[in-house]
């Protein structure tokens, strides 16, 4: 009889295990369908953090559209909000383009996504897409539907049909703004605006950082506001980047060769597989900043 006994005895250790279990901050705040009732405020990093008093992006404006609304990420720090309308803007003026199609920035109170990215946690990251807009006044079921456009090649060595000396206008005007603090591209997009641009006139290329992907939109990310105590801003910071260098070097080039074509080494004795990092779908809400809590917890 003692066996029966101690086999319902670990079920229950088992089941009341599972129900204690702390739920994933992913859960938490994709959630939350609005803005905690805060002061605005960055909290954390881009890819661990919160964010207070974000404000929505509104669904169409004069010179852009929120697009995939089904996800609710068009929500925002308000300076996030504020580029936004100053790029979209310049974009409307540029030969073919009514304005902006604006992907993900944020959920409401930013936090660790569902799906997809590891970083939009603190209204401070912009989705643009690369696709030229030529009607703003697309049905949110047309926005669910239509896709973007990629700038990149086949084979990912050079810029596609698609790319236009518009793109790196609309790319260039984001790497002036001072709010900025890097936009990231698919490579190709880079090594063609390096072949572009003026010598005297590359400073603001140090912000173009190249990175895999990318190629059917671009990402904004930008500093941490005035006021944002426990943001942090990516390190190292644009200012420390090869000693004031504009990144258009052999290393660039890296990503068009070596990295898409690793060089042959001598076989080696396969080494134990390395344990899995920790991504943003894993955190709990004790990885997350302490003021996150109660950005979570408002009403």
């Amino acid at each position: 009889m003692r066996r029966p006994l101690l086999l319902g005895l670990a079920a229950l250790v088992l089941t009341t295990g599972a129900a204690l279990a702390e739920p994933k901050a992913n859960q938490l705040f994709g959630a939350k369908a609005t803005a905690s009732p805060h002061k605005p405020h960055a909290i954390g990093t881009y890819a661990k953090g919160c964010a207070a008093g974000l404000v929505q992006l509104p669904e169409s404006g004069p010179t852009w559209q929120a697009m995939r609304l089904s996800r609710n990420r068009n929500w925002g720090h308000p300076e996030a909000i504020s580029f936004i309308q100053r790029l979209s803007a310049f974009a409307a003026g540029q030969p073919g383009w009514a304005g902006l199609y604006i992907g993900d920035i944020s959920q409401p109170r930013g936090g660790p996504m569902l799906s997809g990215h590891q970083s939009h946690q603190i209204g401070l990251d912009i989705d643009i897409w690369m696709l030229p807009p030529k009607s703003l006044r697309l049905s949110r079921g047309q926005r669910e539907s239509i896709s973007s456009v990629s700038v990149r090649s086949g084979d990912q060595r050079r810029v596609s049909s698609a790319w236009t000396p518009q793109h790196a206008a609309i790319l260039k005007q984001a790497a002036r703004d001072p709010a900025v603090d890097r936009v990231f591209v698919t490579a190709p997009a880079k090594i063609e605006m390096c072949k572009t641009a003026r010598a005297a006139d590359r400073d603001w290329m140090q912000k173009i950082r190249p990175i895999y992907g990318h190629n059917y939109h671009f990402h904004v990310r930008l500093k941490c506001p005035a006021g944002s105590r426990g943001c942090q801003t990516q390190t190292p910071t644009v200012a420390e980047l090869s000693k004031g260098g504009n990144g258009c070097d052999d290393t660039l080039m890296w990503w068009v060769t070596d990295y898409l074509d690793p060089p042959k080494t001598r076989p080696q004795k396969p080494a134990e597989p390395a344990p899995r990092k920790r991504g943003a779908r894993d955190y709990v809400m004790a990885d997350l900043p302490q003021a996150c809590q109660t950005v979570l917890s408002a009403r």
